[in-house]
This record gives C-alpha cells, structure tokens and sequence, in this order.
C-alpha cells in the first residue's frame, strides 16, 4: 500500500512537471531533453528544472525591470529621434542590422566615436589606473568578475584614492562572477572611502524557485566622467594570477576605447542596471545623460540585453550579421555552443561561398564545453568552415567580424548561455578603419592557432565521438 501511494506520487509529479515543459513553448529538442530527464531521473530532474528550467530572474525584480524599462524608454525614444540620420551614413547592407539592434527600446548607430582596440591586458589594467587618475566627476565600473590579486588589486587602489579626492564612484559587480571578492574586505575598504558598492542578482537559498540561480550580469562597462567607455571581454583581473590552477594558461583578451556620443549610450546602460539591481532605487529617473563630444569618424552603437527585457534581440542580431555576411565570416569566442539556427546559418554562409572561420581555444576551462564544442567540428568543416584552435592560452575575446566592414565586439559568448540567458553588452562598429585593426589582431590569433585538419579529425578515437556526442546533450539545456 505504502509502495503504491510512493508510485501515485511520483506518477503525479512527473506528470505535473511535464505539463509545465509543455506549457512554455520553447525549441522540441529542449522540451523533449527536459521531458526524458524528469520521467528517466526524477529527483535530479525536477530539481534540475527548479533551478536552471526557466529564465525567471524573480517575480519582484521582473516588476521592477519592466517599470523602469518603461520609463527608460523615455531616453532612448529621444536618442532614437536624435540621432535618425545618422543611420543614412552607414552602408545601405548596415541599415538593416542596425535597426534590428535598435528595435525593442535598443539605442540607434551614432556618428563622430574614436575608437582605439587594445589588446595586452597588463597595459589595459594601467590604463585602467591612469583613467582613475585622471577622472575629474564620475567612475562607473559593471563587471562579472573582479578577481582578487595582481594589478586588479591596483585598480582598487586607484578608485578609492579617487573617491577620497571627490570622484563619485560606483561598483557594480555579479554576485557569483565576484564571489570571492565580495567575501574579502574590499567592499568594506570600497565603501569606507565613499565608493557606492552593489551586488547584482544575489544568490539567495531558498528562493531558487523564483529566481534562476545561473542568470548573471555577465557585462563589462567601464565608464569616465561619462564621456569615456572601455568594454569588451576582460574582467577586472590580472591574467597571471587569474584561475593559473586551470591548465589553460592565461587568459587572452581584448577591449576597445571609446570617446564620442556612444559612451553615453554605455553610461544610460550602467545607471539602469544599477537602478535595477541596487534595493534603494525604486525608478529609473536618470537624467539624460550628456552628449559626449565628437571626437571621430566611427558609426557605433550599443547592443544590451537581458532574459526578461529585450528577449531575442541579441540572438536576432548575431544571426542576421551572419547571414548578411557576402565575402568573410570571422567569429572568435572561447564558449562555442550554438543552436541549429546558428549552425545552420554558419555552414549556409560557408556553403555559398563566404570564407567563415572560427577561432576557439584549444584547451578550455570547462570539461563540458571543450567537448560540447567538438561535437560540432565535423559537421562545420562538411560546410567549409574553417576551425583554427588557439594555442597561446584561454582565448577570451568575442568578436564577430563581417566582410571586414562590420564588427561585434564586447561581452557575448557564442553560446546560448550568453545569447539568451545572460545581461550582455556589445559594441557594433560599422567602420572599416576599426575592422581593420580587429582583423590584423584576429590575424595574430591564427599565427599562434592549429587549424582543424578534416581528414585527421575524421580519425579520431571513436570513443572521443562518444564524449562528445554525451556532452553535446547538455547544450540544450544551458
């Protein structure tokens, strides 16, 4: 009797949870992998989906994001107006792309931005220490991970001195990226000097089935005196201190600096996120920000978004620069897990003549990706996608280069994890000085890469097909 009332309620539960994948409708390969892990392994199963099922971020921040989304709109309808025949002055192929990143309360392309690309992440941390320096009104940073050591721990230094002189300060960080630093006593040292510190999306126990616990505030924006933005993919860390126990080596990343009326569109960003996830404000009043001076000839525009504002966009975006790609394809990323829409578009892209190529890392720092991403290779290279596996440590830049005309440039992974779950931020340049400059460095990243031999990945061990296929059942779920 006992046994039958344990069978009637796990009959009951699987069967509730079932109907609960149905009810939302999502990709069948996603519905049909969650629905054979809850009836195959029900308790893992239906916690697994408590946890990480859903792209919930909690009911009471989903009400204040959409309060205040509405009233942010406000700006950026503004800045849309504003800046409308600036998009006449980009390419007619570049039209397109820009209004779909714009679309859903987006920020417009806006002309006259200097950009500068840097790439040596020591020199980037001191110019991070010189910017502090020379900050005379405001320092904004929003970053996933601050990591404890090194010259990041000279960066600290730095915006406390500043904030000590006058400098308004704000540190906005993610509560997991930045675990280990929120734990030390640099929030306390960071708010002693008058530095405004907050923590984004905290974990909280017991309030997992509100809030999926693996949606993060996965953006770089480093903002000065709201006239200078620095974004791309580097943390706040030193590459020889930062996770050396992985066996990857260090970690090899890329920023871009940027003056001109673009940075406004970064700063509106941090002041929202910062509304949003610091308990104290209840609506997003920022004022306008300023336009900052005109400083180049770079169009650009900003592309943020986030799992309950602005769904879909990004992953719109990305698929449409693919598909609008006519000569060359370049995509740089250290996280490789598309769906079949984007795999679909790359070995498209390849197949009518386009030169697609793919840099990863070689060795990777999650077991479960460096395998999941394998999966793919045999199925790309068919197409005539080209693979270039780095070498010279833990590739870290994320960049989509488009017939050398067009760039993507900031904080997304091309994974699902960071196209439609995580807040991102990118850079979209349509300027061929400033693609110019991303090729010769994607050029650096090949001459230190092992391209993919087809012939001999066809030859490998049969049971590396196995690990690989087994990993590659998790990406849907991510």
């Amino acid at each position: 009797m006992k046994l039958n009332g344990l069978l009637l309620v796990h009959f009951l539960l699987v069967t509730y949870f079932i109907g609960v994948i149905i009810s939302v409708r999502r990709p069948v390969g996603v519905a049909f992998a969650w629905i054979f892990i809850v009836m195959s392994f029900p308790i893992v199963g239906i916690s697994l989906y408590i946890l990480i099922g859903e792209r919930p971020v909690g009911r009471k921040l989903t009400r204040k994001i959409n309060r205040m989304n509405r009233e942010y709109e406000q700006i950026t309808e503004k800045m849309r107006q504003d800046y409308a025949v600036d998009r006449e002055k980009i390419p007619a192929e570049g039209r397109a792309l820009s209004l779909l990143a714009e679309s859903q309360n987006g920020t417009p392309v806006v002309c006259g931005n200097r950009l500068e690309l840097h790439t040596n992440s020591l020199k980037i941390l001191q110019n991070f220490i010189d910017e502090i320096n020379q900050a005379k009104k405001s320092l904004h940073l929003e970053f996933y991970i601050w990591a404890l050591g090194g010259d990041a721990d000279r960066v600290g230094e730095a915006l406390i001195a500043a904030s000590k002189r006058g400098v308004k300060c704000r540190v906005l960080l993610d509560s997991l990226g930045s675990g280990a630093w929120f734990k030390s006593n640099w929030p306390a040292r960071f708010r002693n000097a008058g530095i405004q510190v907050t923590e984004a999306l905290p974990i909280q126990i017991g309030r997992f089935q509100f809030r999926r616990a693996d949606l993060r505030l996965h953006r770089k924006i480093f903002v000065v005196d709201g006239a200078i933005v620095w974004t791309g993919s580097m943390n706040m860390v030193d590459p020889r201190t930062f996770k050396q126990d992985s066996g990857v080596g260090e970690w090899v990343d890329a920023m871009v600096r940027v003056e001109g009326p673009v940075a406004a569109q970064f700063e509106l960003t941090f002041s929202f996120d910062w509304s949003v996830d610091n308990p104290n404000i209840t609506h997003f009043d920022d004022r306008i920000p300023p336009v900052a001076p005109f400083q180049g000839a770079a169009i650009a525009q900003e592309l943020a978004s986030g799992p309950v504002y602005r769904d879909d966009v990004l992953y719109q975006t990305m698929l449409s620069a693919m598909i609008d790609a006519r000569e060359e394809l370049t995509i740089t990323t250290p996280y490789f897990g598309p769906d079949d829409g984007l795999m679909q578009a790359l070995m498209a892209s390849a197949r009518r003549g386009v030169k697609v190529t793919l840099i990863l890392p070689k060795l990777n720092d999650s077991t479960l990706v460096a395998w999941s991403s394998k999966s793919y290779y045999a199925d790309l290279m068919s197409a005539g996608v080209q693979i270039a596996e780095f070498h010279g440590g833990l590739l870290h830049t994320k960049s989509l280069l488009i017939d050398k005309r067009t760039a993507i440039f900031g904080s997304v992974n091309f994974d699902q994890r960071s196209l439609r779950l995580n807040f991102e931020i990118s850079l979209i340049v349509y300027n061929e000085d400033f693609c110019a400059d991303l090729s010769k460095l994607i050029q650096t990243y090949l001459a230190q890469s092992d391209l993919v031999n087809p012939q001999v990945w066809a030859k490998r061990p049969r049971w590396h097909h196995f690990l690989e296929n087994a990993a590659h059942l998790t990406s849907p779920l991510l």
